[in-house]
């Protein structure tokens, strides 16, 4: 059964940094695509970043330039940077894993098959 463990969240002022990560055991990681979502409450869950077995790296369009994903496949690790972060971007931020990555649907939380248990990240403002 994989498993993913997100660590890396907490409190941060506006135009703080996070690095976010996700370690993963139990399963094939270097073959899976790893995506980050983030949720607030009464809110769908929404993509954040995703990053192909080959690190091909997509993000929200808005996010792009202020986050980054990669992995570490000799860690079974997925990190995700955070840079000048907003109020806007307090969530709790998941990690997820897909068996069958697939460029056409890496931002839909339908096509993952594992996910973590999420990290709390909030910025004051």
């Amino acid at each position: 059964q994989v498993q993913l463990v997100e660590s890396g969240g907490g409190l941060v002022q506006t135009g703080g940094s996070l690095r976010l990560s996700c370690a993963a055991s139990g399963g094939a990681f270097s073959t899976y695509g790893m995506g980050w979502f983030r949720q607030t409450p009464g809110k769908e869950r929404e993509f954040v970043a995703a990053i192909s077995p080959g690190s091909n790296a997509n993000y929200k369009d808005f996010l792009k330039g202020r986050f980054t994903i990669s992995r570490d496949s000799a860690k079974n690790t997925v990190y995700l940077q955070m840079n000048s972060l907003k109020p806007e971007d307090t969530a709790v931020y998941y990690c997820a894993a897909d068996r069958e990555y697939w460029s056409g649907n890496y931002d839909s939380w339908l096509a993952y098959d594992y996910w973590g248990q999420g990290t709390q990240v909030t910025v004051s403002s």
